[in-house]
């Protein structure tokens, strides 16, 4: 079966791994292989991704700090009938990571825009979690400033459903202590390292979180869920 040509003047959302090199997908991979050019969040953590699979392409820096001025060069090479993959550190463009606002700039200029789904530490967290998926809330990172993290977290505490944030190890513990006082009996759930060799899922209530991360450093990113008020008990912390 022959697969489809990619299409000039298109920007492609390509996911990369979050960890494990094996959860690319083969038409990332294709993608990668026959875009023009790749627009990356770090070009050399993105240049050791292509060089790993034998990948020669382009890169383009794309980050926060310079969105606006490499969006207008993108738009400009879709213009050009360019194939653009666009890809961020790990996982899916777009959330919490850069891509929405060149995202919004290409279907505003007419541009075509097409998902190449993958990895995404949301979805793989919150699948394993034992946690409610029927409905959740995805947050992404809180405010950095404890008064604008207390205020979200007491706003949030009205949503039915489970919870989502990111959240880095240098403010987890500050995180628990702040759920510790806004929903003190709900079940957490701690994800990190995720689909890499120390992958943990640790679970219990806010207080019982906090003893563990008092007597373990604990590396990686971190996904936190909360389940809602009738959440079930999927287990303590370990």
């Amino acid at each position: 079966m022959s697969l489809p040509s990619l299409q000039p003047g298109t920007l492609y959302l390509v996911a990369t791994p979050i960890g494990n090199l094996e959860d690319i997908t083969l038409r990332a991979l294709r993608v990668l292989r026959e875009c023009d050019v790749v627009a990356a969040e770090d070009t050399r953590r993105t240049g050791q991704l292509l060089k790993h699979f034998e990948i020669r392409k382009p890169l383009l820096s794309y980050f926060q700090f310079n969105e606006a001025r490499r969006s207008e060069e993108i738009l400009d090479r879709l213009g050009r009938g360019e194939k653009v993959a666009l890809v961020t550190d790990a996982g899916t463009p777009g959330i919490s990571d850069p891509g929405e606002r060149v995202v919004r700039a290409a279907l505003a200029a007419g541009w075509r825009v097409e998902p190449v789904p993958g990895a995404c530490a949301l979805v793989a967290a919150l699948t394993a979690s034992g946690l409610s998926t029927d409905e959740f809330h995805f947050v992404g990172f809180l405010p950095h400033k404890s008064g604008q993290r207390r205020k979200q977290l007491e706003l949030l505490a009205a949503v039915d459903g489970t919870l989502v944030f990111y959240e880095s190890p240098y403010r987890i513990e500050k995180l628990l202590g702040e759920l510790a006082e806004v929903f003190p009996a709900r079940t957490v759930v701690l994800a990190r390292e995720l689909t890499k060799k120390f992958e943990e899922f640790l679970r219990g209530t806010p207080a019982e979180l906090q003893a563990v991360i008092e007597q373990r450093a604990l590396k990686g990113e971190f996904v936190v869920m909360v389940g809602g008020e009738d959440s079930p008990k999927p287990g303590s912390a370990r």
